[in-house]
């Protein structure tokens, strides 16, 4: 990609996939990162509800930047064969959307166990969703989520050491590690080669409550600017995380409550949060055009 251009959640906004749209158009946004539309997971649709979303995608002129799908957001334990079947149809469904990207999670640990006990398996499992990604021509982007493998950077950067390739990135999510307790100067020092993709929230270590972004401990700011003063393209995703909106507790374990109602308002400031960090950062200013 040549260009940054700015993307995000748009389920945040409403359940109606029309509401979620008419907002990113108003907002200046020709991106979306498809996780649901009128209640339903994207992984889920149908034939006829992908052929509905397409077309509204159409009439709106809205693009969809990446899959926020919930492949690998199983436990590792759990029976792999029916998640990579759901898998091959969300990679059907990537295509058709014509996305070039495809978010994915390296499963849940068990609670109280150790995470490199399960690495031969979550090697395993990931391997064959990369193999079947490159027969795809898709790109994989691994997503740092708490309590998964890859939560922490070191098991970040393991994984990133085996697969990393023309089908297998990094999303790099600031709010997500400090709510685990990883630094994430330190973790942006190790994964820097291998982000494709960057989710903008940030997060108050004490409280571990999302803020948005430059508000929190999560040196959204000082990031960005070495990340994209070095030339980075790609897009800036932003997960605004601030209302309780729904599909939350599918979509985290022990979700905590946020403090605003109305999602709209809730992108709205997010988005602002993010524009004005990247008003401050000559390379930025192009994703603000």
């Amino acid at each position: 990609m040549e260009t940054i251009q700015l993307t995000g959640f748009s389920d945040e906004i409403a359940p109606e996939f029309d509401q979620q749209l008419t907002a990113v158009r108003e907002f200046g946004l020709g991106y979306i990162e498809l996780r649901a539309a009128d209640g339903v997971n994207v992984s889920d649709f149908t034939a006829e509800k992908l052929r509905e979303v397409k077309a509204k995608l159409g009439l709106y002129g809205i693009q969809v930047s990446s899959i926020g799908s919930p492949i690998g957001k199983i436990g590792i334990e759990e029976d792999f064969a029916p998640h990579l079947e759901k898998y091959k149809r969300t990679l059907e469904i990537q295509k058709e959307l014509d996305a070039p990207y495809l978010r994915m999670f390296s499963f849940y640990i068990p609670q109280g166990e150790e995470p490199g006990r399960f690495q031969e398996e979550v090697f395993r499992r990931v391997r064959a969703l990369a193999e079947e990604a490159a027969r795809w021509g898709s790109v994989l982007l691994h997503e740092n989520e708490k309590g998964i493998f890859g939560d922490s950077a070191p098991r970040c950067l393991a994984l990133l050491e085996e697969f990393a390739g023309p089908s297998f990135q990094a999303v790099f999510d600031f709010s997500n590690f400090v709510e685990v307790g990883q630094d994430t100067l330190e973790a942006y020092r190790l994964l820097k080669p291998y982000i494709g993709y960057v989710h903008v929230k940030d997060c108050l270590a004490a409280e571990k409550r999302v803020v948005p972004a430059g508000q929190g401990d999560g040196h959204v700011p000082e990031i960005l600017a070495d990340l994209l003063g070095g030339g980075w393209k790609g897009f800036l995703s932003l997960e605004p995380h601030l209302t309780d909106f729904a599909g939350l507790g599918a979509l985290e374990k022990d979700a905590q409550r946020r403090g605003q109602a109305d999602g709209k308002a809730a992108w709205a400031t997010a988005l602002g949060a993010l524009q004005g960090i990247l008003r401050g950062i000559p390379q930025g200013r192009e994703a603000l055009v």
